[in-house]
């Protein structure tokens, strides 16, 4: 016989949403420091490195698309990659806060969010394989088995 274990709503009893509340956050302080590094060094320091990097890499940063990034690089685009990671650090720390309280809507929120994320993690695997993709995927796929467990546990209940 089949039992289903009793939906806790206590925030303490959910030490998964809580891991996956963390590793969140952290994605979200990482896009936070990454805004506002955009912001502060604003284009010329990256198209800099970008054209070193060519030139070590022994490409030609003078044409081709590399070119054409260079070009795009203004500082409209940099402020606007910047307000970007600052949407993107905003909705990670919500997600973090909604699954730290253990809300139902940030669960909904982690699935649909990583699920978007696993067509791409494949891709990565075929494109570029390796310890790192294959992690990457894996890290994805429990995230997603935590919350639609978690989201399946609420229903039941």
């Amino acid at each position: 016989m089949s039992h289903t274990p009793h939906y806790n709503p206590d925030p303490h009893a959910h030490p998964g949403l809580h891991a996956i509340a963390v590793f969140e956050a952290f994605k979200g302080a990482l896009a936070l420091v990454s805004a506002s590094g955009l912001a502060l060094l604003g284009p010329e320091p990256i198209r800099r490195f970008i054209i070193e990097l060519t030139w070590r890499l022994h490409l030609h940063p003078e044409r081709g698309p590399i070119a054409h990034f260079l070009d795009a690089i203004s500082r409209n685009t940099v402020h606007l990659t910047a307000l970007i990671l600052l949407g993107y650090a905003a909705l990670r720390f919500v997600e973090a806060w909604g699954l730290w309280k253990v809300r139902a809507w940030a669960s909904w929120l982690g699935v649909v969010s990583a699920a978007l994320y696993l067509p791409l993690d494949v891709g990565a695997i075929f494109r570029h394989p390796g310890w790192l993709s294959v992690a990457v995927l894996v890290v994805n796929l429990v995230v997603v088995y935590a919350l639609v467990r978690d989201l399946l546990r609420r229903r039941q209940h």
